[in-house]
């Protein structure tokens, strides 16, 4: 990303991080946009003031996704636990004095969700949650609008934003010719879900560079 345009969003974030108060911004869009890296880059400049909680830390686990026969469609809003995720982003935004949250993360390495990976602490006054279904307006993701103070949607160049995908599946273990397929399936099929909450957004940020 470019620095000035970096430079613009945190300290945008950095208005939203109250002492004393607890504000939610998401950040989302479509799959291989650079919501992590964006994410990660806002909480670095924000000088512990703010704790990063991905949105794919609720991802079903491996077993179930096959239990439910869902395997080959992981990354689908139905493959996440939209509810837990949901519950989450509410205690979140009423901390308890002196009360450790506990978030999961996601693994990519195993491809599974991690219970109880990132503390939040009540003190931290941001809390940056990114993934793809923040405005998704079906079924149990139609709560989480409301339980964020700002919505951000990344988008790119579609080729590019292909291009990292499959780069990106490599890189954790994925054959070439599997990455491509499946980043031309269900990836993408994804992607369309993503773009029908653009609209719902706060801002739209055409993100440029990102890894």
């Amino acid at each position: 990303m470019e620095t000035t345009a970096l430079t613009r969003l945190v300290e945008r974030a950095r208005l939203l991080a109250v002492p004393g108060e607890r504000r939610v911004l998401g950040i989302t869009g479509a799959p291989g946009a650079g919501k992590s890296t964006l994410a990660e880059r806002l909480v670095e400049r924000l000088d512990g003031k703010a704790v990063l909680v991905p949105m794919d830390g609720f991802h079903l686990a491996q077993a179930e996704l096959v239990r439910l026969g869902r395997a080959d469609r992981k990354g689908a809003p139905d493959t996440f636990d939209a509810a837990g995720y949901t519950a989450l982003l509410a205690r979140l935004r009423a901390p308890e004095p002196g009360a450790v949250v506990y978030a999961p993360a996601f693994d990519r390495t195993l491809e599974e969700p991690v219970a109880g990976s990132i503390p939040v602490g009540p003190a931290v006054p941001l809390v940056v949650t990114e993934g793809n279904y923040l405005l998704h307006d079906q079924g149990g993701w139609a709560p989480v609008r409301s339980l964020l103070d700002e919505v951000w949607f990344l988008e790119i160049d579609a080729e590019e934003r292909v291009r990292r995908l499959v780069e990106r599946h490599v890189r954790y273990g994925k054959a070439r010719p599997y990455a491509e397929r499946w980043v031309r399936g269900s990836d993408e099929v994804n992607a369309r879900v993503v773009a029908g909450g653009r609209d719902r957004a706060d801002l739209v940020v055409s993100e440029i560079g990102a890894r």
